[in-house]
């Protein structure tokens, strides 16, 4: 091999063993600014992760949204906020405050004991009925239950006065009232599965709408004050002329008191 070869091959050796360490300085470049990147975006997404969960902790729940809501009060009431709820015959003499929420179980057994004979009272024109409820129960273990079954009872008030007793009756039934620990009445579907009972909201759009969207939702807050200032401290709670008739068992412990209350 001449010594030009030897010269010219060593030459050509450096050359490649330069642009090989250029190549492997420029791909450990990249991997770097890869790193570097990759970080960047790891942090802003946990920065974003952590400012998202900040804003969620921070954003209202639904019920304190409801709060600054326009009010929309069902039809079939009235009074400021359209919570005097009062159903019957007009010309009835005396009217028959009733107190109530929606997941209190001496509630249920009430009204299953001597619902229907409420009804068949108001129906004969003996007494109007006027339903005050009530939402305290939420309050005991941050639930949602009574203020939503309150809602839908509005939803179902806006369609007719019966189809509100038949649905708070179908609430308070046997069948569909749960325990005062399960909140069962917080999830709509649960409500419009109730509801399918009742003839007058089965299949009701307007009604289903009213219920899932809570159009009633800022009602059934106002209602819920006027509980509150009641003076009232239990459910269920019956007066009449500001008197309180204590909670009767049966349908004729119920008219035996009814009537005496209606002699005044």
């Amino acid at each position: 091999m001449s010594v030009r070869n030897s010269q010219s091959n060593k030459a050509a050796a450096r050359e490649r063993l330069r642009q090989e360490r250029e190549r492997q300085a420029r791909k450990e470049k990249t991997r770097r600014q890869l790193v570097v990147a990759g970080s960047v975006v790891g942090v802003l997404a946990l920065a974003g992760g952590i400012g998202y969960a900040v804003m969620q902790m921070n954003k209202p729940s639904a019920w304190e949204a409801a709060a600054d809501k326009n009010l929309v009060a069902p039809k079939n009431t009235e009074g400021k906020d359209g919570t005097t709820v009062v159903i019957g015959k007009k010309d009835a003499k005396k009217t028959l405050e009733l107190y109530e929420d929606a997941r209190c179980p001496i509630c249920a057994t009430f009204e299953q004991a001597v619902g229907e004979q409420v009804k068949k009272d108001v129906d004969a024109g003996k007494y109007r009925l006027q339903f005050i409820g009530a939402t305290f129960i939420d309050n005991s273990d941050n639930g949602e239950g009574s203020k939503n079954a309150l809602s839908a009872l509005g939803a179902a008030l806006d369609v007719s006065p019966e189809a509100f007793l038949e649905y708070k009756a179908a609430l308070y039934s046997k069948e569909n009232h749960p325990e005062e620990s399960k909140d069962k009445f917080a999830d709509d579907s649960y409500l419009l599965k109730i509801a399918d009972g009742v003839a007058a909201l089965k299949s009701n759009a307007a009604f289903q709408k009213a219920v899932q969207d809570g159009t009633y939702d800022k009602w059934a807050l106002e209602m819920s004050k006027t509980f509150d200032k009641s003076g009232v401290e239990g459910t269920p709670t019956l007066k009449m002329d500001g008197k309180k008739i204590e909670t009767p068992q049966t349908p004729a412990q119920y008219t035996e008191a009814i009537d005496k209350a209606l002699k005044g």
